[in-house]
């Protein structure tokens, strides 16, 4: 299938690395106008923007009210009237239940949930305005089966997949649709390297395959029998921002491999 994203522009959010990037590739590759953003006011959108050859970008802390307001007012001043929202900033942080402070619970809500609400609010009525729109949400498959350890970052991301009911609900009649993509591992340089690491510690070998079977044995057990790739990620979101997907509406869809087996 061909996604065609011509004469729609595409915000995705901390896309100056790593998963963000190739979802923002994917897009640009189909047609879409694409602005990068990174949440470090460090000059590293716009560095990513030139690799992709984008001639947007924009910067900004998103679980902060002032570095939002500081990215819409970005957006204003280059003109950028945005089709789709990528919410892809968000991030993850070790606790426990009986180490977990109260600032390391609202630093996880401000991170995962209150970004794309604030950033939804400020790009949801231009949407309107033009009666088409797309928001897809980066979740997790703990948003369906949370551990018990990081319980603030878990809890954090069933709040983004409760807030991606709602908000599809009240657009409705709208032409906007709202989805939550919730991926399992994904295999991205950061989690390889960490993975390694721990292979070489417990004598697993050095072979990337050989790793992951062990991975997949002791952390991350589904049919497939792999991690996903990001490129994997990106082909669905891309896809819930296209035309083809505009029936696809409030829906949290798991890239697990069928690690979590209910219906």
């Amino acid at each position: 299938m061909q996604l065609t994203f011509d004469n729609r522009t595409a915000l995705v959010s901390g896309s100056d690395r790593n998963t963000g990037y190739i979802i923002a590739s994917e897009l640009a590759r189909s047609g879409a106008t694409v602005i990068l953003h990174s949440n470090q006011c460090d000059g590293s959108a716009a560095a990513a923007a030139e690799t992709l050859l984008c001639r947007h970008a924009v910067e900004g802390d998103l679980a902060t009210e002032a570095g939002c307001e500081a990215v819409l007012a970005q957006l204003a001043e280059q003109a950028l009237e945005v089709d789709i929202l990528v919410n892809n900033y968000g991030t993850a942080s070790f606790a426990k239940w009986d180490t977990a402070s109260t600032a390391d619970w609202l630093e996880m809500y401000q991170k995962n949930v209150l970004s794309v609400a604030r950033l939804s609010q400020g790009i949801v009525p231009g949407m309107k305005r033009r009666n088409w729109g797309r928001i897809v949400n980066l979740g997790t498959i703990g948003s369906h089966r949370p551990g018990r350890i990081m319980p603030h970052y878990y809890a954090a991301k069933g709040a983004l997949a409760n807030l991606g009911v709602s908000l599809a609900q009240e657009l409705a009649g709208t032409g906007i649709t709202v989805n939550t993509v919730s991926p399992g591992l994904i295999r991205t340089p950061e989690l390889e390297a960490g993975y390694r690491a721990k292979a070489q510690k417990r004598g697993w070998g050095e072979d990337w395959q050989q790793i992951e079977q062990h991975i997949v044995a002791e952390d991350f057990p589904n049919p497939v029998g792999r991690l996903a790739s990001r490129e994997e990620v990106a082909a669905l979101v891309a896809f819930l921002c296209s035309e083809q997907a505009g029936f696809i509406n409030g829906q949290n869809i798991r890239v697990d491999g069928g690690a979590i087996a209910y219906v």
